[in-house]
C-alpha cells in the first residue's frame, strides 16, 4: 500500500535538516500524540494530556528555538535559506496528528517571532531580550500574536481597504514607554498559555497612514494583562484561544518591532507566513484522512471485494489522493517562494501576499470537501470518534476560517490578478 511519503516532495527544495527535523517530528507525532489525540476534546480547557506532548518537543526536543540565533541558544532558521521548508515540514508533520497542536506550535514559536529573528530584519535587541525565555527551558512557551479585535473580525489583516483605520488598540508614547489599551480576541495560544504577545496596534486611531501601525510586544505577565478563559470550539482542542485585554500596560520604547512603516511591511509578511502555514496545517490532515480511508476501504467490502475495488468509490479515493497531492505540492512551492526572496520577490510584497492567500484558501477549500466526502464514504463509521476523520473534519473547518477566511483572499486575489481599483 502507498504512504504518506509517496506524495509529491519537490526533492530539489529539501535540505538535510528539513529531513532530520521532519523525521523528529513524526517519530514524536506517532508516539506522543496519535495514541492519544482522541481524548483532546475533552481536554480544551485543562490540557492535562495536551502539555506533556508540548513539552516533548517544543522544550525537552527543543523546537521552540528554531528561528533565534545560535549564539543565544537557538537553531538560527531565521537565517537560514531553507527556514520556511523546515517550518512546512515539521508542521505538515504535527498535523497529520493533530492539526491543532500545529498551529498552535506554529504560532508560538515562528509566527510573531518571525518579525524579529528574520533576516533582513533581525531586531537584535528583541532577540537578545526574549531568547533567554524560549531557549533556556525545557518547559514548552508559547507567543501569541494579538491582531483580532472584537469589532472588526479580519478588518486588521485587510491592509489594503481598511488600512488599519478601525484597530481600536492604541499605543501612547509615555517618555520612553508605550502605554498599552485595548482588547483582542482569539489570538492562538491565549487563554493563559502564552509567555509572549506581539500586539497589533495604532498610535493614533482612526488613521490610514501606514507609519501609524505599530507592533509591539508584551510580556504576559505584566500588570494590566488580563487572559480570559478559553472558548470550547467545534474543533481545534489543543489550540487555546479566548480574550485579551490591556489596561494602560507599560513596555519599554524599544519594545516596539522596527518601527514606522517597517511594522507594517513585516506584518504583510507574517500573513503571508500564517497563510502558506495554513497549507501545511491542512495539508498534514488531508494526508492522514488518506491513511485512515485507505484502511478502512482495504478492510471493509461490498459484494465480497474491498471497497476500493468500487468504481464509484476508486473515483472519489481518486480525487482525495489528487488533492492531497497538489495541497502538498503548492504547500512546498509556497515556502520555497519564502525562502528564495532573489527568485520571487520579499514575502511582504502584494504578489506573495496574494498568492499566499490564494493557495491556502484553495486548499483548505479542496481539503474540507475531500474529508466530507471521505465521511460519505465510510458511512455511520467516519462519524464514529474512534476513527479519527471527524476529528480532521471539524480542525480543518477552522482553517478554512481565520485570516479572513475565503472571502478576504478571494478580494485581494482578484486584487492582484485583475488589477482591480475597487474591490
Amino acid at each position: 500500500m502507498r504512504t504518506i511519503d509517496d506524495f509529491t516532495r519537490p526533492l530539489e527544495y529539501l535540505s538535510g535538516f528539513e529531513r532530520y527535523a521532519g523525521g523528529i517530528v513524526r517519530e514524536w507525532a506517532e508516539k506522543e500524540v496519535i495514541p492519544v489525540r482522541r481524548g483532546f476534546d475533552e481536554d480544551w480547557e485543562e490540557h492535562r494530556t495536551i502539555e506533556p506532548a508540548f513539552r516533548k518537543i517544543m522544550g525537552e526536543i527543543g523546537l521552540q528555538r528554531f528561528f533565534f540565533p545560535e549564539d543565544l541558544g537557538g537553531f538560527g532558521l531565521g537565517h537560514s535559506s531553507y527556514a520556511a521548508v523546515v517550518g512546512y515540514r515539521a508542521c505538515e508533520e504535527m498535523s497529520r496528528a493533530d492539526s491543532a497542536m500545529s498551529v498552535a506550535f506554529g504560532v508560538g514559536v515562528a509566527w510573531i517571532l518571525l518579525m524579529i529573528t528574520k533576516e533582513p530584519h533581525v531586531n537584535r535587541r528583541l532577540c537578545e531580550e526574549f531568547a533567554p525565555m524560549f531557549c533556556d527551558t525545557t518547559e514548552p512557551v508559547f507567543a501569541v500574536n494579538a491582531m483580532t479585535e472584537p469589532q472588526g473580525g479580519a478588518d486588521i489583516e485587510n491592509m489594503d481597504v481598511i488600512k488599519g483605520s478601525t484597530i481600536q488598540t492604541t499605543a501612547v508614547l509615555d517618555g520612553d514607554e508605550w502605554v498599552i489599551n485595548g482588547h483582542k480576541l482569539w489570538p492562538t495560544n491565549s487563554g493563559g498559555v502564552a509567555g509572549l504577545f506581539g500586539v497589533v496596534c495604532t498610535t493614533n486611531p482612526g488613521s490610514t497612514d501606514p507609519n501609524d501601525f505599530a507592533f509591539i510586544f508584551v510580556p504576559a505577565d505584566l500588570p494590566g494583562v488580563t487572559q480570559g478563559k478559553p472558548y470550547q470550539k467545534a474543533g481545534m482542542a489543543a489550540d487555546k484561544n479566548s480574550d485579551i485585554w490591556f489596561e494602560d500596560v507599560r513596555v519599554p520604547v524599544w519594545y516596539r518591532a522596527h518601527g514606522p512603516g517597517d511594522d507594517l511591511k513585516y506584518f504583510k509578511e507574517m500573513v503571508s507566513w500564517g497563510n502558506f502555514l495554513s497549507i501545511a496545517f491542512t495539508g498534514g490532515a488531508i494526508i492522514n484522512v488518506f491513511e485512515l480511508l485507505s484502511d478502512f476501504c482495504s478492510e471493509k467490502t461490498y459484494r465480497g471485494k474491498p471497497l476500493k475495488e468500487n468504481d464509484d468509490i476508486a473515483g472519489v479515493l481518486a480525487d482525495i489522493a489528487t488533492d492531497a497531492d497538489i495541497i502538498r505540492i503548492i504547500g512546498y512551492q509556497g515556502a520555497r517562494m519564502l525562502d528564495r526572496p532573489d527568485l520571487y520577490g520579499p514575502g511582504w510584497s502584494d504578489e506573495i501576499v496574494t498568492k499566499a492567500r490564494a493557495y491556502k484558501y484553495f486548499a483548505a477549500d479542496r481539503a474540507v470537501e475531500d474529508v466530507g466526502r471521505a465521511l460519505n464514504v465510510m458511512g455511520m463509521h467516519g462519524s464514529d470518534r474512534v476513527c479519527d476523520v471527524e476529528k480532521h473534519w471539524r480542525d480543518l473547518k477552522i482553517v478554512q476560517l481565520w485570516l479572513g477566511g475565503k472571502q478576504l483572499a478571494q478580494m485581494e486575489t482578484a486584487r492582484w490578478f485583475y488589477e482591480c481599483e475597487t474591490l
